[in-house]
């Protein structure tokens, strides 16, 4: 399950364990690419990886705060601190290299 993140619900959803966090916007192709590879990627890791997405079109105040110049971008934290930042499409495989890093697999 992938959690759309607002301003409210924002600290909340990166404070705890790791989580995946795709800054994307409706009209990017690339995107638009990725999302399927999310929706695997919150099956695969679940209840071990929490998968949000931030829409920077409807959210631009978190976008301009987490200095997102490009997307889609992918932060990447754990325990609320960033471990890792990728910009642009990726592949299943390379998103999984970072979480299995980052939960020790």
């Amino acid at each position: 399950m992938i959690t759309e993140i607002t301003e409210e619900n924002y600290t909340s959803n990166i404070s705890e364990g790791v989580v995946l966090l795709d800054f994307w916007a409706s009209w990017c192709g690339p995107c638009r690419m990725l999302s399927p590879i999310l929706d695997k990627i919150g099956e695969k890791y679940e209840g071990r990886v929490t998968v949000c997405k931030i829409n920077t079109d409807e959210q631009q105040n978190l976008a301009l705060q987490e200095n997102i110049r490009s997307i889609p971008t992918l932060k990447f934290y754990k325990d609320g601190e960033v471990q890792e930042v990728l910009m642009g499409m990726k592949s299943e495989v390379e998103l999984c290299k970072v979480l299995d890093k980052l939960l020790g697999d």
